[in-house]
């Protein structure tokens, strides 16, 4: 079995110059034909084909020589055929409507099938509101829930 790093490594990778090479049908071909894909803006999709249009669409207009850079966070293996993956995104976009960098988090299942590794479910959440979390120390997950059962009457 491969190492779920590698895995993950490989298919992020795949995942980068798609995108910043602006092919859609490249981006789309790492995603299983049933494939569950939620956009930063909480839209839901599914199917291949789908990821692919949409892609086509953004690529084409306000995403238009965009550059994303990825950075594997972590992995963990599922059993012998699943990886799940988390990455940071970090997105250039030169010009229209999304001009500037964002960054964003997002999650994928890689499932070994047939046709060798494919995402199943993407699910990818722009992160808006980093600057003021860490200013407001909401940064850690673990001090805002402790905040929060402080405050709880």
């Amino acid at each position: 079995m491969e190492s779920p790093e590698r895995v993950a490594s490989e298919t992020v990778a795949q995942l980068e110059r798609a995108w910043n090479a602006g092919d859609a049908d490249a981006w789309a071909a790492l995603f299983a034909e049933d494939a569950d894909f939620v956009t930063v803006r909480g839209d839901y999709f599914r199917t291949r084909s789908d990821i692919a249009g949409g892609h086509q669409a953004i690529f084409g207009s306000i995403y238009k020589g965009s550059v994303n850079q990825y950075e594997l966070l972590r992995t963990r293996a599922i059993g012998e055929s699943v990886v799940v993956a988390h990455v940071r995104a970090r997105l250039q976009v030169p010009a229209g409507p999304m001009a500037g960098e964002h960054v964003a988090l997002f999650s994928a299942v890689i499932v070994r099938q047939d046709e060798g590794r494919r995402i199943v479910s993407f699910h990818n959440t722009f992160r808006n509101v980093e600057q003021f979390a860490q200013d407001f120390g909401l940064d850690r997950w673990q001090d805002h829930a402790a905040d929060a059962r402080q405050a709880a009457p």
